[in-house]
């Protein structure tokens, strides 16, 4: 069964918001919630004032970040309907770049791999020169990221090409039909400076909806999570910026040593609401 969603204008209008996060943060926020509220025992609070839309809940968390996405699975609903073509109608679509078939530790990983090959409605842009699929940790890339990024699913990680900003679009799965989705989260390894990695919604007209942080790593793992959830589906596009320095054979991760810092984040696990067909009403 394929949905049409029909969005009116004056809810594509929506105001851009941005929650920002302390850098320990495990939090969760709900639908009509101006504060937060703490997943687990020892949570710092939110370091700066924020604000967040009535139709969002918005889940973060490093350390241990198991439960955290288990919760947000849940939250975009139930099955994972893997590579299955078409609009499945409930549940949501995951991609953790891990099956052998997926172009590895070279330059030239399709953006449109997840909706050709492996149908799973979204599509990758960059403006950066490519995108990368690494099994080693880009230790081929550069022999200093040796323990630099660990994994959420062993072995795979996905970083942009001379960039940090990974654009997402939303298809039907297997198909040219744009699409909305209810929500958008990833894993992130080795976000060490607070507010370097986002995650930013847009709708079908292209207004951005909401624009959030990742939490810096707490511990030697190196893992955080971010992601949202809307009451509806409206999110046609997601932008990741991951960190403030892409990899490269020059670039060495700093964010705590002398000279010029750098924060440099690679993704793992992606999790997104199953895309369903839109049309908008003007």
């Amino acid at each position: 069964m394929q949905r049409t969603l029909r969005l009116r204008a004056v809810l594509l209008g929506a105001p851009i918001v941005l929650a920002a996060c302390g850098d320990t943060s495990q939090i969760t926020t709900g639908p009509g919630s101006r504060n937060a509220s703490p997943m687990g025992p020892n949570v710092q609070a939110y370091d700066k004032s924020f604000k967040t839309r009535d139709d969002v809940q918005i889940v973060r968390a490093t350390g241990d970040i198991k439960a955290a996405v288990s919760q947000y699975t849940a939250l975009l609903g139930l099955p994972n309907n893997l590579a299955a073509v078409g609009d499945k109608g409930d549940g949501h679509r995951e991609i953790n770049w891990d099956a052998a078939v997926v172009p590895t530790n070279n330059n030239a990983f399709p953006g449109n791999f997840f909706n050709v090959n492996s149908p799973r409605g979204v599509v990758f842009t960059t403006d950066g020169t490519g995108f990368r699929v690494s099994n080693n940790g880009y230790t081929d890339v550069n022999p200093n990221y040796v323990g630099e990024f660990n994994t959420f699913s062993p072995p795979k990680l996905f970083v942009a090409v001379g960039s940090t900003t990974i654009d997402i679009q939303f298809f039907v799965a297997g198909s040219n039909t744009p699409a909305v989705v209810t929500g958008f989260g990833s894993v992130f390894a080795d976000v060490g400076r607070a507010h370097s990695t986002t995650i930013e919604y847009f709708d079908a007209a292209g207004n951005s909806l909401l624009k959030v942080a990742a939490p810096r790593r707490s511990d030697d793992n190196g893992l955080s999570f971010l992601g949202a959830k809307f009451a509806s589906a409206i999110v046609a596009r997601v932008r990741i910026v991951a960190g403030d320095t892409p990899i490269g054979a020059d670039n060495n991760d700093n964010v705590k040593g002398a000279g010029q810092k750098h924060d440099i984040v690679a993704t793992d696990d992606f999790f997104y609401g199953e895309p369903h067909a839109i049309t908008i009403d003007r």
